[in-house]
């Protein structure tokens, strides 16, 4: 169900202990997209403008970032897809398409696993269904202590609750390289997601391997997959954005 009345609405919503920041743009079927970890829905709103004239898009700011709260100080992807799960029954969304920037695609497998109806199609940018090796020790070399200037400067322009807020997401970003329960998705368990997967990945992505993407590929059973080449983690640049637009668009 589209409630044509959202269109262009700013709202903040209390669940889970945490007030959820959302923007909805556009008219049409709906699109959920979620940003990475450090990153905001900000960032996305102009990227996805040519999609508004055909899906309602659904851009929250995940728990903790942006102008969203997370009063435990603690992050997950399971409980950031609970979260979102319950934004879209307040928006009386029964059935939606999705997108996900890497923790965001990471938080569309728990809620294509956790409500699998709910999910009809999605991308998956640089996801993970587990971390491996390496993605451990480039977490655990991602230090406060290690952030420029640069970093501090861009960090503040897109969540605007202070310091604390910043250092808090840094912080859980380094923690993850500790968690083995959070990203645990076996080959069993993604044979089970019903839902139609867009799997991007890029060749070179210092995180996840493309043999990674390649394993998620062939375990979901509706499964498409594009690996980029000379492509980094999220490999969208300017050059790639237009065609995986374009992609996006037929696939959903």
């Amino acid at each position: 169900m589209v409630n044509k009345n959202l269109s262009g609405a700013e709202q903040t919503i209390s669940l889970n202990g945490i007030n959820l920041y959302y923007e909805v743009h556009g008219t049409g079927y709906p699109l959920l997209v979620l940003h990475g970890f450090t990153g905001s829905g900000a960032e996305l709103v102009p990227l996805f403008d040519s999609l508004t004239e055909t899906h309602q898009l659904i851009i929250p700011d995940l728990r903790g970032h942006g102008r969203s709260t997370n009063p435990t100080k603690k992050f997950t992807h399971r409980d950031a897809a609970n979260d979102l799960l319950e934004l879209l029954q307040h928006l009386n969304i029964h059935e939606c398409s999705a997108i996900g920037f890497s923790a965001g695609g990471n938080i569309l497998l728990h809620m294509a696993t956790l409500q699998p109806n709910k999910i009809r199609s999605m991308a998956i940018v640089s996801a993970t269904p587990y971390y491996p090796d390496q993605a451990r020790e480039c977490m655990k070399q991602f230090t406060i202590e290690s952030r420029t200037k640069n970093d501090w400067e861009f960090m503040r322009k897109i969540h605007p609750q202070g310091e604390e807020q910043i250092k808090m997401l840094w912080q859980q970003a380094n923690d993850f390289h500790e968690n083995y329960d959070d990203m645990n998705f076996t080959p069993s368990l993604l044979t089970t997601i019903t839902t139609k997967t867009f799997i991007i990945q890029g060749d070179r992505d210092p995180l996840y391997s493309a043999e990674i993407s390649v394993e998620m590929y062939k375990h979901i059973p509706n499964a498409y997959l594009w690996i980029i080449p000379n492509g980094g983690h999220v490999p969208l640049d300017s050059d790639v954005m237009p065609i995986f637009l374009n992609y996006v668009k037929t696939f959903l």
